[in-house]
């Protein structure tokens, strides 16, 4: 008797923390999920943002620049391992909605492992490589010596980063986005902390700013991996048992390769464009460094609502609800649509004032205003691109927006970049490459989720559900 209350205690607990999607409302479903996600990245684009004003204000527009413009090589070189990560959980998630939970702890420790791998990897090339690519940039030479420091301190955390985006992506693979919302508030509380102890009081500078954005990571990574080892539910982590199960890492490597080269192309396509911005000078680099922390809260419910979809996909086809997963994918790409140009046309009459924020030089203003609305009233482009790319990704079709986003996002653009700069050599000409190539990814996306039959995919391959584990 005893032991039948354990367990109904144990299902108890792990139905509070996880979320079944095949079962319930879609739509209460999806914005259940969603919410804590947008309001977990809210407060980590506020740090984020916290990080530029704090160091505009007390440093100057050079440090700003160095801080807010090197977003684009940040996510460049974390944006694979990034992606790896969210193709694993689409495997999880997969295996959580069919209930084959001794296969789930094999993918969940294998995920570890390979996030604790990758992590170090990632630490060392981001210390040796950043100088150098900044170099390739073009960053012009009264901001280098401060975005070198900025990202070779950042970047001895990035362990961390990546700790906590291996983490969080199992939680949310399992329906539970609560839990990072919660150490992402705590993380960003610290962060700001300390960036106002370190840049503001100490005078530290950019080095002060990425100091407190590490210990910050640190903090929301470790809690989150402390929350793995106590848990008693299907997503407990057991140190013994994180190790490399070759099919599984097989399997994880399938679905998340494609996403992380999905990243990393757009990455590296951003850097093309970032270093076309920097020849413009320090006042377009802070501008330019600027809005890309505006904008980033235009992608809040964009990821909101693109993290729901892939894991109410993965949990829907894994248990072979075909009619909920078309459902849910219409629903959460018209919620993110609307939400992100809804969030576009406010932003096209408020930027000015959004600007100053972070520097009240005119010429800085000036350049982040004429980026902003260049931009925003086409943000409808880019959440239709990513709740797309969403449902493919948890349909295990990762490939596909992948080369969709190669060839848009990536050679596209770079290519417009190249040759419309020499024809019009203004800094708007830049500006216009987002719009341009987001169009195009879309009428490419729409014709694919409308003319393929991604619903059956799993069906077709077969073999996920009858692989061998150890």
């Amino acid at each position: 008797m005893q032991g039948l209350k354990r367990k109904n205690r144990r299902s108890e607990s792990v139905r509070e923390r996880t979320l079944d999607m095949t079962i319930g409302p879609i739509w209460r479903n999806m914005v259940a999920f969603a919410v804590p996600v947008f309001l977990g990245q809210l407060f980590q684009q506020l740090y984020n943002t916290a990080d530029s004003m704090i160091v505009g204000n007390f440093s100057g527009k050079d440090a700003l620049a160095a801080v807010a413009s090197s977003g684009n090589l940040i996510f460049m070189l974390t944006g694979f391992f990034m992606g790896v990560s969210l193709g694993a959980g689409v495997v999880i998630s997969r295996y959580f909605g069919t209930k084959d939970y001794e296969t789930l702890e094999a993918a969940i420790h294998t995920n570890i492992a390979f996030g604790a791998v990758c992590g170090v990897l990632l630490s060392i090339l981001g210390v040796v490589l950043a100088p150098q690519i900044l170099i390739l940039m073009q960053t012009p030479l009264d901001v280098l010596p401060l975005s070198t420091t900025y990202l070779r301190l950042y970047f001895l955390g990035a362990f961390f980063t990546l700790m906590y985006n291996t983490c969080m992506c199992i939680l949310n693979a399992v329906g539970d986005s609560r839990t990072p919302l919660y150490y992402l508030i705590f993380s960003s509380v610290v962060n700001v902390v300390f960036d106002l102890i370190f840049v503001g009081t100490f005078q530290m500078g950019v080095a002060g700013a990425a100091i407190a954005t590490v210990i910050s990571q640190a903090v929301s990574a470790v809690m989150c991996f402390v929350k793995l080892l106590r848990s008693n539910g299907p997503e407990h982590v057991v140190w013994k048992r994180i190790r490399f199960d070759g099919p599984m890492l097989r399997q994880i490597c399938e679905q998340g390769i494609p996403s992380g080269v999905q990243n990393s192309i757009i990455s590296i396509a951003n850097v093309v464009v970032q270093s076309n911005i920097n020849a413009f000078g320090s006042d377009a680099m802070a501008g330019c460094g600027a809005y890309s922390k505006i904008e980033g809260f235009v992608f809040l419910p964009i990821t909101a609502f693109t993290a729901a979809i892939t894991t109410f996909i993965g949990q829907n086809l894994g248990a072979k609800e075909y009619d909920r997963a078309k459902r849910a994918a219409r629903f959460g790409i018209f919620c993110a649509m609307f939400l992100a140009e809804l969030l576009g046309v406010i932003l096209y009459f408020i930027s000015p004032n959004c600007f100053r924020l972070f520097n009240d030089d005119p010429a800085v203003v000036a350049i982040g205003v004429s980026q902003m609305r260049t931009e925003c009233l086409f943000f409808f482009g880019l959440a239709f691109a990513h709740g797309v790319s969403a449902v493919m990704r948890g349909a295990g079709r990762a490939r596909m927006p992948m080369f969709t986003m190669l060839a848009c996002w990536c050679i596209l653009r770079v290519t417009y970049i190249t040759l419309a700069v020499k024809a019009f050599p203004v800094i708007e000409t830049i500006f216009w490459a987002y719009p341009i190539t987001w169009g195009t990814s879309c009428v490419v996306f729409l014709i694919y989720y409308l003319k393929t039959d991604w619903v059956h995919s799993f069906d077709r391959e077969n073999k996920i559900h009858t692989m061998p584990c150890k």
